[in-house]
């Protein structure tokens, strides 16, 4: 895949109504070698772009009548060109080595949970839902497996959602039928992983988290009756005595 590393360089210069030009350098690369590296500037005034320095192109492209009028003349300065191409190694390989380093070899486990959902509709009485939540790059796989076998049908899944602090997560449906004695299971690949994080559906656990729940309320009113014939039974047979 191609991957883009941005600098934004501004230089603003003052003009009545506030105009602003700037510059951007950007480097594009699908891989680590410099025969894969495009390094890229664009001077922009007021929002528009005026001239474009290409590596791949070796010159300059306007795109504005001051642009165009520009590159005309920098392209046919050898010095001003020769210094523009040799940005490529000087800027881009240095930048892309350190991101690589510090960024792309980093990778963060992710954590996986299943729970059962009510489906809208369908063919299926039932649904689960695999959330997986907190993994780092972005590229992962989910699947679901019914009795150790892949499932291709009846799987929706969401795209890589951002979390905004680097992290990502994703969630995949599946609608099914349920049957005695099935094992239903959510498979995780990732590049932060040495083997793929197999998630169980247990229905066991939670229909007794539902069972639990529900009995709270239940058990509290039996203490509550309990403590109130106790208090009633032992008030029986008392007389109270007047105070001086």
């Amino acid at each position: 895949c191609r991957i883009i590393i941005i600098q934004w360089l501004l230089a603003p210069v003052l003009f009545i109504g506030a105009f602003l030009y700037y510059e951007a350098y950007r480097c594009e690369f699908y891989s680590f070698d410099l025969k894969d590296i495009e390094y890229i500037s664009s001077m922009y005034y007021n929002k528009d772009e005026v001239i474009r320095f290409s590596s791949s192109l070796g010159k300059f492209v306007g795109y504005t009548e001051f642009g165009v009028k520009n590159a005309k003349r920098w392209n046919n300065d050898s010095s001003i060109l020769s210094n523009w191409r040799a940005q490529k190694e000087a800027y881009c390989k240095h930048n892309i080595d350190n991101y690589y380093q510090n960024t792309l070899t980093k990778s963060v486990q992710p954590s996986v949970t299943i729970k059962s959902v009510t489906p809208s509709g369908g063919h299926h009485p039932a649904m689960l839902v695999c959330s997986i939540y907190n993994f780092y790059p972005k590229h992962i796989k989910v699947s679901w497996l019914r009795n150790h076998e892949e499932v291709s049908s009846d799987v929706t899944s969401t795209v890589e959602m951002e979390d905004g602090d680097w992290y990502y997560q994703i969630h995949s449906h599946l609608e099914y039928t349920p049957r005695s004695g099935e094992k239903i299971s959510c498979k995780v690949e990732h590049v932060s992983l040495k083997d793929p994080i197999i998630t169980d559906w247990n229905p066991f656990w939670s229909t007794k988290k539902i069972v639990i729940g529900a009995s709270g309320p239940v058990l509290g009113l039996i203490w509550f009756l309990a403590g109130f014939i106790y208090y009633k039974r032992n008030a029986r047979g008392r007389i109270l005595v007047p105070s001086s």
